[in-house]
């Protein structure tokens, strides 16, 4: 069994209630009811691999400062937006998290090599044989 992925405490992430776009009527004007994430990678305690994997992906979300900024605006509650919001910070650490495994380079067996070139005469034989038969 694998062990849990690192998560960071709720100290190190800092949230923004700001006014959502998009449909609401006249209440999406006066309530703030989404969330700005912003998670400062180089400052938390994550593992410093785990960072550095971090910091190496290509992820929109991830500014040129190292920081994480993710928008959540689904929900009409804060509470559901801000749980959103930390759901996808976690997929995004254990997207770093996975390290993929190292591919071992093979070369092919003697046996598939022979067959392989028999297979290849084998068809250039029955290829010859459709041809015309000249007379000499």
């Amino acid at each position: 069994m694998t062990a849990p992925l690192p998560f960071p405490p709720e100290s190190e992430i800092e949230f923004t209630a700001i006014r959502a776009q998009g449909a609401g009527g006249q209440n999406v004007n006066k309530v703030s009811n989404a969330i700005h994430l912003r998670f400062d990678i180089a400052a938390s305690s994550l593992p410093e691999a785990l960072k550095a994997r971090m910091l190496a992906l290509r992820d929109q979300r991830i500014n040129s400062e190292g920081v994480v900024v993710i928008k959540s605006q689904q929900y009409r509650s804060l509470e559901k937006n801000r749980e959103e919001s930390m759901a996808r910070l976690r997929e995004l650490i254990a997207a770093a998290a996975f390290v993929p495994k190292a591919r071992r380079a093979t070369k092919p067996t003697k046996s598939s090599q022979r067959k392989r070139v028999d297979s290849k005469v084998q068809r250039g034989q029955t290829k010859a044989a459709r041809r015309r038969v000249r007379d000499d």
